[in-house]
Parts: structure tokens; C-alpha cells; sequence
């Protein structure tokens, strides 16, 4: 991703890593002579776990309320990988944070650095902070800040001849490598390149105290091949064992070897293309719809971050800038050549764990941001973070040329930075992203190399006829079948074409095995169209609106926020409607319906509410949906007009009457304000649901995620309901050792008597996509 003020990743090569030699003597020989490391061996029992979440906003105050953009973007560790330092564009600081106790992270505090610092790493006792201080484009400055990292102090600054991005240290200590990136405006004109002053990379000479250390400049411009040979925009360094960098030229698809000792280019070449095949390129109109049918010949790869594997390997993260980005990552050979290409791995592995971000389909994917490498326990592994898609995925690099995909783990939104620190077993991701407002807090996840199972993910889906995984994401309710550990899912409005799921939950992760697609074959919603009357009121739901919700291929477009299992087969799906009547910014346009499908998806019947509750209608309606003694219930999820509390409506199937109750809602307890409401109900039998409440706040600002249960026995119309709680769900949903996610939207009730519940994702849009279906096991009595 490119702004004003650059956030690039950089990895950091902190010297906890662990060695790739080791140093022998022989025999009748002064000078050790070195020894080939042993051989990477893979290791089936031992997997990354996350154990904590730091949101940095806790620098500010340990309950993070706080408004204020302050986010990690690239992760350092100190020598003996107690602390953790990262850079805070938004902050203009760099921050501290000890990881002494992995499942306890506390905050250190911060340091102003005078500017944006972009990129940080460790030598020694020192942070060395790359410092943008640039007044404008076309006049680039920067400094090297020398931070003490015991007393958070600096101790030295060195001028730079330029805006500094990337910077990675020589596992020697000799020499530190900062690239001179020179970001261009992409405000003026086209915002494409050239434009000047060329970027650069500058070599430090380390000897000496800080103020001792010389610098010397590296041209990166002229060199044959490049797309814009006057404007190398250089990208990102790393550093090998020989002290040979490694340096992406992203918008120029190039890639430059520097011999840090001679400060000369030694190899340099194009990035090449790659043809796709089975990728989704399409994202509009949305909603949205995920079909891996199309092709996107001759890509520009765009590297943009990059890691060493060996002397004379290493692996790209093809993110892409202005033309390109091939959506997976690349082992390239010192020489040019490819000795692995990811293709579309990246993007089938997204959609098949929940995680693709159909909103960038036409852009650039998933976008792998960055990658590192690192030995853990004698395993090679490769790490590759994507921006969108929220994800670390993980590969085993034992067998060369040949990645083997290990497992995937959840981050914050937008992972930037990537550190391994396999002297004690840990991974760090940095997530950039921070707004309050949307729930999303900048985060370093911390992982931990464990003899156990990979917790992560919850849920992944089979393959279509195709070969291609079942798309999925933007889970809302849930129905269990019958018999069995087999529960029923829906998508919600986010995609158009809606579909029922079928999921095992008797496997982990749990498996998607199906997908219904739900039609309208027979007409039925244009015969709902045909009964409306003619209303002249603007924001009065109509037939216009109806018919814009079949597709010409006879699925539709509903907004499926609950599910339940029809006693005489099929399901029944509530559909929320959309808008609220009498707000000019926001008219009714769908109307909140009960859709009776059969098992193969087809539309059977439709049900709607009496016309003087759908004049109160507001947009949060229909959130479950619950067969139960020849009865539906339905959950609304906030009140509606005039009303101050929700209902809770029961439909009798025979002779299709309607009666409303009130459910009382708790009060909001969030620092951030925000509301409470329903979301999914669940028929326990004898007239008495388990129904979900929550508030709509995540991260360190949520408070309310609960389950209760009603009983809707002898309840007369209009009457004001009870309730007893079942569970708080906050212990839960802090397990996984990250962000308390926002929308618990989905429950069941197994036949076994375990209880099922799964988060809403929101289609991976500003959302990281984590996805937690948990079996609570046997809460009822």
C-alpha cells in the first residue's frame, strides 16, 4: 500500500535469529572452517499458536479508550527477544513493549522520533530507527535514529540523503542497509512514475561508537530493464550470510543485489510475470459473489517485500503498486531464475479458510505485504503475511523449491511487519490498521512454536466440482441438524447469489462440505411483487424492490441473518430488510421476510410481517429464526419505531397469526458507546430459546456478548419477557488470544445438547476476517 507518508514493510533481522553455521576447528588449523548446517526436517507435532494480542493503543492507557490513530508497522526484538520495539507512523514515535511472559505483553512506553519513523531493527543494545522527515515529495529527507533501548533514550542521529522506508542489519553486525525510497505523490497527475529525486540505498558502516559510523550511497538508478530506469523507487532490504542485500524495486518489477562490503550492484533483474488461472478478478456490482473462473494473463509479480532463505535464495510478497501484484509470492535464484512460484495458492487458501476479500477481486487479492524465514526446533519455515486477507500463512521449506503449506494464523487487520524469534519459539506479527470507529485496533500478535494442534482455523470448506475451495464468508446464523454434529449456516447480504451451508462440526477444524444455493425458480418472490399494493411513498418498500433481489440466473439477493431446520423439511431463512421508514438517508427498501426454502434451496413460501409493524420498520430487524411447536420466532435486534425495546415475534405456521413480545435489553456498558441487541434465537424445546445479546463493539471496547435464555410459555401479546443467563461469552471469545470479535451472530443446539456459536466476519471488509465457530459444549440444564 502506498499514502503520503510511507508505511512500508520491513523485516526486521533482529539478532536473535538463529545461526545457519556452525564454526568447528580442525585439526592442525588455527581458523574454524565452516560446517554445513544440518538438514531442515519437517516436524508434524509442533504448530504456531497465537498466545497474545498487544493492542498499542495500551501505551495510551491500559483500557485502550482512546480515539487516536496509533498503530505498530514493523516489529524488532531486542537481542534477547524480551522486548519488542516497533515503529509508529501515525504517533511519529517508536514503542516498547516487554513480552517477558508471552501471554502477557505489558506496555513499556513510547519516544518521539522527530518525524515518521518507518522502519526499525536491532544491533546489540541499540534501536536503529529509519526517520522520515521530509517537508514534501521533491524535498526527501530523512535521519538513522540510535535509540538505547534499555533507557529508551536516544543516543545518536545520522543524516540520510533522503526518505528512508525499508532497513535490515548484516547478521555480523558490520553493516546496516537503508533504502531511500523517495516516495513519489501519487496526487500529481497520474501519480505514476517517474518522479524525482531518484531513491537510493545508503549503506552504514558500523565500527565504533554511533557517531563514528560512516554512510555510503549506492545508485539504484540506470539499471537495464527497468520500467522507470531514472525513479528505482527502491522498496525493501534484506541481508544474506555473505552480506549481499537483496533490494525490491516494486514499481519498477526489479530486483537489485548489492555486495554491502564493495557497495556495488552485483546482480540485478526483472521480476518477471506470472499468468493466473481460477481467480476471481470481479467485484462489482456489488453485493458480492466469489467464482474462481477467470484469468489475468502476464502479471507483473511488483515485489514488495522479501527475505532471504539462503545464500543464494530468496522469496518475494508480490503485493503490487501500479500495474501489478500477483496475489501469491516467489522463491527467485541469486541468478534471476524462479525456483517456485505461489500462483494462485494464496487466493484458494483465503476463500477456503473464510478469509478472502471479494472487495479486492478487481484489484490486487489477497496482497502478500511481506515474508520472513527463520529455523525453528531444525524446521525451515516461511512466513507470508497478507494485507487483506488479515492472515500469516505458513510453509515448510524442507524440501527446496518445494513449499509446503504447514498452516495459517490469524492477525490483526493489515499485517505489515513480520519477526521471527525462533531463539525462543516466537513469531510477531504488526498490524497497521487503527480506527476505533470501525472496531479495529493497530496490534502486534504474538505466536508461539507449541507441541499442539494448530488452534487456527475454526473452519475450512471443501473443494467445488471445479477444484477450486467453496467460497465463503460473512457467516450469520446457524441451525443444527436433527441428529448429529452437522449445523446449517447462511451468508448475509454482503454477497449476492445467497447460500446455505452445511458444516460438520465433528472435525477440527470444522469442515464446509456444501453449499445451496437458495432460488426462486417458481416466481415466488414476483408473486409477493404482484400482491403489494401501489404505494406512492418514496421510501415504502415496493414491488421495484422486490424484484431487484432475483438474479437473472433465479438466485437472489436476500440479507439471510437466521436459519432453522423445518420440521417438514427444508429450512426456514429470516431475511433482514433494509432501511428505516421515514429516514430520507436511509429508505426502506426490503422489507424483513421469513423465506421457506427447500433442501435444495428453492423457494417454497414467503412470510411476512402485518403491515402496521412494517411501518415502524428500522434496519436492524430479523436476526433469527427458530422453528418450535408448529410456531417461528423471530428475533428483531433493536427496537423499532416509537418502541423501546425489541420484539420478539411468534408466527403460527397453520394459521398464520402473529403475536410480538419485548425483549429487555441489557444497558450499554461499552467506553465506546455504541448500542446492545439481538442476534440469533435457538428453539430448546418446551417453549423456552437460547438467544444471543450482544453490543456492536470489538477489540477492548467490547463488553456485552451473551447468551440467555427466554420462555415464552402462557406470554400473552405486548407481553415484557424474562430472562436467565446462560453464559458470558467474553472468557470465550479472549481464548484465542485476540481482538474480542464484534458479531456473535450465530447459535445451535447439537443433538448431543453442545452449543454451537460462529462470528460474522463482514466479508473480510475493513475487517480481518477472523472467524471463531466454537463448541461451548453442554451448557443447559
Amino acid at each position: 500500500m502506498k499514502n503520503l507518508t510511507s508505511r512500508q514493510p520491513v523485516r526486521l533481522f533482529a539478532a536473535s535469529l538463529i545461526m545457519s553455521a556452525v564454526l568447528v576447528a580442525c585439526g592442525g588449523n588455527d581458523d574454524p572452517a565452516p560446517v554445513a548446517p544440518e538438514v531442515s526436517k519437517p516436524n508434524a507435532s509442533m504448530f504456531f499458536n497465537r498466545t497474545a494480542t498487544f493492542a498499542v493503543c495500551q501505551q495510551v492507557g491500559a483500557s485502550c479508550e482512546t480515539d487516536d490513530e496509533t498503530a505498530p508497522e514493523i516489529v524488532a526484538a531486542s537481542e534477547d527477544g524480551m522486548t519488542l520495539v516497533y515503529s509508529n507512523s501515525p504517533k511519529g514515535e517508536i514503542g516498547f513493549v516487554d513480552i517477558t511472559d508471552v501471554k502477557a505483553p505489558k506496555a513499556l512506553g513510547a519516544l518521539a522520533m522527530g518525524g515518521e519513523p518507518t522502519s526499525v531493527t536491532v544491533l546489540g543494545t541499540n534501536a536503529l530507527v529509519a526517520v522520515n522527515t521530509s517537508p514534501d515529495f521533491v524535498n526527501p529527507s530523512g535521519k538513522l535514529a540510535v535509540v538505547d533501548i534499555a533507557s529508551r533514550k536516544l543516543i545518536a542521529e545520522i543524516t540520510l540523503p533522503g526518505q528512508p522506508d525499508s532497513i535490515a542489519r548484516s547478521k555480523d553486525g558490520k553493516y546496516i542497509a537503508v533504502v531511500i525510497e523517495n516516495e513519489r505523490d501519487e496526487g500529481l497527475g497520474n501519480g505514476a512514475p517517474p518522479q524525482l529525486p531518484a531513491g537510493s540505498l545508503v549503506i552504514v558502516d558500523v565500527a565504533g561508537a554511533p557517531a563514528n559510523w560512516k554512510t555510503r550511497t549506492v545508485s539504484l538508478t540506470g539499471l537495464e530493464g527497468m520500467l522507470y530506469p531514472t525513479d528505482p523507487e527502491p522498496e525493501y532490504v534484506d541481508i544474506n550470510d555473505d552480506n549481499i542485500a537483496v533490494v525490491t524495486l516494486q514499481e519498477n518489477n526489479h530486483i537489485a543485489l548489492i555486495d554491502l562490503a564493495s557497495g556495488k550492484v552485483t546482480k540485478h533483474f526483472s521480476a518477471g510475470k506470472v499468468t493466473l488461472d481460477k481467480v476471481d478478478l470481479t467485484d462489482a456490482p456489488r453485493p458480492n459473489q466469489v467464482n474462481f473462473t477467470q484469468t489475468q494473463a502476464d502479471r507483473l509479480r511488483e515485489p514488495d517485500g522479501v527475505t532471504w532463505i539462503s545464500k543464494t535464495q530468496f522469496v518475494t510478497a508480490n503485493e503490487g503498486d501500479l500495474n501489478g501484484g500477483s496475489r501469491g509470492y516467489t522463491v527467485f535464484n541469486t541468478d534471476g531464475t524462479v525456483g517456485y512460484e505461489a500462483g494462485n495458492s494464496l487466493e484458494h487458501l483465503m476463500a477456503r479458510i473464510g478469509h478472502y476479500n471479494d472487495k479486492r477481486s478487481d484489484a490486487k487479492g489477497n496482497e502478500p505485504e511481506n515474508a520472513d524465514f527463520a529455523r525453528f526446533a531444525g524446521t525451515d519455515y516461511l512466513f507470508v503475511a497478507s494485507e487483506r486477507s488479515s492472515v500469516v500463512a505458513v510453509y515448510d521449506m524442507s524440501t527446496p523449491n518445494k513449499p509446503a503449506y504447514k498452516q495459517v494464523l490469524p492477525a490483526s487487520l493489515s499485517p505489515e511487519g513480520l519477526l521471527a524469534i525462533p531463539s525462543r519459539n516466537l513469531l510477531v506479527s504488526a498490524s497497521e490498521f487503527d480506527d476505533r470507529s470501525a472496531l479495529a485496533r493497530g496490534s502486534l500478535n504474538i505466536y508461539q512454536y507449541q507441541s499442539a494442534p494448530a488452534a487456527y482455523p475454526t473452519l475450512l470448506s471443501a473443494d467445488r466440482a471445479d477444484g477450486t475451495p467453496i467460497p465463503w464468508s460473512a457467516l450469520s446464523g446457524l441451525a443444527a441438524a436433527t441428529t448429529g454434529t452437522v449445523v446449517y449456516g447462511v451468508d448475509d447480504s454482503f454477497f449476492r447469489g445467497n447460500r446455505i451451508f452445511e458444516i460438520d462440526t465433528g472435525s477440527k477444524p470444522a469442515l464446509l462440505k456444501k453449499e445451496i444455493r437458495i432460488t426462486d425458480p417458481n416466481g415466488k418472490i414476483a408473486a409477493l411483487a404482484a400482491s403489494l399494493p401501489d404505494v406512492a411513498d418514496a421510501n415504502a418498500f415496493d414491488d421495484t424492490d422486490l424484484a431487484a433481489m432475483v438474479n437473472t440466473d433465479g438466485s437472489v439477493n436476500l440479507d439471510p441473518e437466521g436459519i432453522s431446520v423445518a420440521s417438514a423439511g427444508g429450512f426456514w431463512v429470516a431475511s433482514e430488510g433494509n432501511g428505516t421508514v421515514g429516514e430520507a438517508a436511509r429508505p426502506v427498501k426490503t422489507a424483513n421476510l421469513i423465506f421457506k426454502v427447500s433442501a435444495s434451496g428453492v423457494i417454497e413460501d414467503i412470510i411476512q410481517l402485518p403491515a402496521d409493524i412494517n411501518a415502524k420498520q428500522v434496519r436492524f430487524g430479523f436476526e433469527g429464526v427458530a422453528e418450535s411447536g408448529g410456531k417461528l420466532v423471530v428475533a428483531f435486534q433493536r427496537a423499532w419505531v416509537g418502541e423501546t425495546q425489541p420484539r420478539v415475534g411468534v408466527y403460527d405456521i397453520v394459521a398464520k397469526t402473529w403475536q410480538f413480545m419485548f425483549y429487555p435489553l441489557d444497558p450499554v456498558a461499552s467506553p465506546n458507546g455504541g448500542w446492545v441487541g439481538l442476534s440469533d434465537i435457538t428453539a430448546l424445546g418446551s417453549n423456552k430459546f437460547l438467544v444471543i445479546e450482544r453490543d456492536n463493539q470489538g477489540g477492548p471496547d467490547a463488553r456485552i456478548k451473551r447468551l440467555y435464555r427466554i420462555d415464552l410459555t402462557g406470554k400473552a401479546d405486548g407481553a415484557t419477557l424474562s430472562k436467565i443467563l446462560v453464559r458470558d461469552l467474553m472468557a470465550d471469545l479472549r481464548g484465542p488470544a485476540g481482538p474480542v470479535v464484534e458479531k456473535i451472530e450465530g447459535s445451535a443446539l447439537l443433538a448431543n445438547g453442545d452449543v454451537i456459536i460462529v462470528n460474522d466476519n463482514d466479508g473480510v471488509d475493513e475487517n480481518s476476517g477472523e472467524v471463531h465457530l466454537m463448541n461451548l459444549g453442554k451448557l443447559l440444564n
